[in-house]
């Protein structure tokens, strides 16, 4: 009976370690485009409570928009400086667009922002949408995803109180 009782409590350890180790796996792996639109229409979808038909229809508006608008997966421009550590001479700059290139694509991205509301509020009913505005706003005051709005320590917004002094 003690045998049978260790072995089975190795067999659980064993199968745990495993476990715990396809999860790392999992988080190591940058998700591609789909799989985040897939994520954002149901995390939409949940915050909404839509129906499988408005599920569906949202899931085809974001696959529509992912390559046009930033928060949906479309391409960031980055005009940052050195990588890993290479003298600023050796680093081949990308040119930075001119004042007429960034608001065209401002204007651009904005038009594509009210195109998106135009579809999605076809898709919502007036209560859905009513929250939808709600949700964007409390993201868009908190910083949107990791934006400045993750905490006083990043330059984040401070508590209506004030600071953690005066609260404590």
């Amino acid at each position: 009976m003690k045998k049978l009782m260790m072995m089975i409590a190795a067999m659980m350890l064993t199968a745990s370690s495993v476990s715990a180790q396809s999860t790392d796996t999992l988080r190591q792996r940058k998700p591609d485009r789909g799989e985040i639109i897939e994520y954002r229409t149901a995390r939409m979808a949940d915050e909404l409570g839509l129906n499988d038909s408005q599920r569906q229809q949202l899931l085809e508006l974001n696959k529509a928009y992912a390559g046009k608008m930033p928060r949906m997966g479309g391409a960031h421009r980055h005009f940052g400086g050195p990588r890993g550590g290479q003298p600023i001479d050796s680093v081949a700059r990308p040119q930075r667009p001119s004042k007429e290139e960034i608001e065209s694509r401002m204007k651009e991205r904005k038009q594509n922002e009210a195109d998106y509301e135009v579809q999605l509020k076809k898709i919502l009913t007036s209560e859905q949408y009513a929250k939808y505005q709600e949700n964007k706003q409390r993201r868009l005051q908190r910083g949107g995803m990791g934006g400045p709005g993750r905490g006083r320590k990043y330059g984040g917004a401070q508590p209506e109180g004030g600071n953690d002094a005066e609260t404590k």
